[in-house]
């Protein structure tokens, strides 16, 4: 038991580096896919097929794909293409982001379609412009509905920056490797790299709980 504890905490200064990246690239991921959701988001809902066309298509091949397929394909398939050279940190937070970004599409889009229709004729007869009733009207109503799934899908985020070790991304999934790949010690490696996710997606939970709580968002 004193030589598996000894190999935890030889490991977790190492472990908590990773955990910051970790971090890191959860945070700006949602930001970005916060942006890239909103936008596509919009354009679902538009009657413009030149607009809801495109959003679709983005929204249904990110939603039926893997997600490690969709790194694999910005980090190895694009620059190929593209002839382009992305940094492994760039290739997965594009990856994430866009991932992230069309499940984000569908919580706007349903939030906003929560709203009754008759706030957006209402704002209209107001006297404001289309943009300016989503904008004060629409969008500030739909963001009670939308707050419990937009903390969930940091949440599950944060679990899918793992899926960057394969691309070399020195995340907390990637340190525990590069670890157990010197001491052969994956079980108790793997073991504190699974209670350090569990610790932190479950505090994620909690705050998330008393984020829905304030803004009246609980159920």
């Amino acid at each position: 038991m004193t030589d598996i504890l000894n190999v935890m905490l030889a490991a977790i200064p190492t472990l908590i580096e990773g955990l910051g990246l970790t971090v890191f690239i959860a945070v700006v991921s949602l930001a970005l896919a916060t942006v890239i959701g909103l936008i596509s988001g919009l354009m679902t809902l538009s009657k413009r097929v030149w607009l809801y066309g495109p959003a679709r298509l983005y929204v249904n091949v990110i939603r039926g794909t893997p997600l490690l397929v969709q790194i694999l394909f910005i980090y190895f398939g694009l620059p190929g293409v593209l002839h382009i050279k992305l940094s492994p940190m760039a290739a997965g937070i594009i990856a994430i982001s866009f991932h992230i970004g069309a499940y984000v599409s569908e919580v706007f889009r349903a939030g906003i379609e929560s709203v009754d229709r008759g706030q957006m004729e209402a704002g209209r007869s107001l006297g404001l412009t289309h943009a300016q009733t989503m904008r004060r009207i629409i969008i500030p109503q739909a963001t009670r509905s939308m707050i419990p799934p937009m903390m969930n899908q940091f949440i599950m985020g944060v679990k899918d920056t793992s899926l960057l070790a394969v691309i070399g991304v020195a995340e907390l999934t990637q340190r525990g490797q590069s670890i157990y790949a010197v001491n052969y010690r994956a079980f108790e490696i793997l073991t504190l790299v699974a209670a350090i996710y569990l610790i932190l997606t479950y505090t994620l939970y909690r705050l998330s709980r008393v984020v829905e709580k304030k803004f009246g968002a609980a159920r």
